[in-house]
């Protein structure tokens, strides 16, 4: 397997939830940015309100992984429903990286378990972040080489 990319679907927040991301993560969308709904062909009888949302955004986080989302189309019978079946799981290169990234994404949400150590040995927190997307932060310094 070459690699895992979490796939995001929202109702509408799309981009804001993406650039809400890229302004932890750093770096820039890639190829075009944000491919809008209305750059797809056959979809010029969506409802104006649709026509701006994301058809497809991809955040890269580093060689292996990107981040990727869009938004769900309600005139085509598409219903978001938000729940915990669903975590991205990330592995920060310290502790450092850890509580700044949990703490940025974790801003406007609902934490579950604040960043601390664990009885299995790692650093580990989880969130439910401002957009309703469940986030487990694990740093672990025997996968570190640390």
């Amino acid at each position: 397997m070459k690699a895992v990319n979490p796939y995001l679907n929202f109702d509408g927040q799309a981009e804001e939830a993406m650039n809400f991301y890229k302004s932890v993560f750093g770096g820039e969308f890639a190829g075009k940015g944000i491919m809008r709904m209305s750059d797809a062909p056959g979809m010029s009888g969506l409802p104006e309100e649709e026509k701006n949302r994301a058809m497809h955004i991809s955040l890269p986080l580093n060689k292996d992984s990107t981040l990727m989302a869009s938004d769900i189309l309600p005139s085509m019978g598409h219903k978001l429903l938000v729940g915990n079946n669903n975590y991205i799981s990330l592995a920060p290169e310290s502790r450092e990286e850890a509580d700044r990234i949990f703490k940025a994404l974790s801003q406007g949400g609902q934490v579950e378990m604040l960043m601390q150590d664990q009885f299995w040995g790692d650093y580990f927190g989880s969130f439910k972040d401002k957009y309703g997307v469940c986030w487990m932060i694990n740093f672990s310094k025997e996968q570190q080489g640390t």
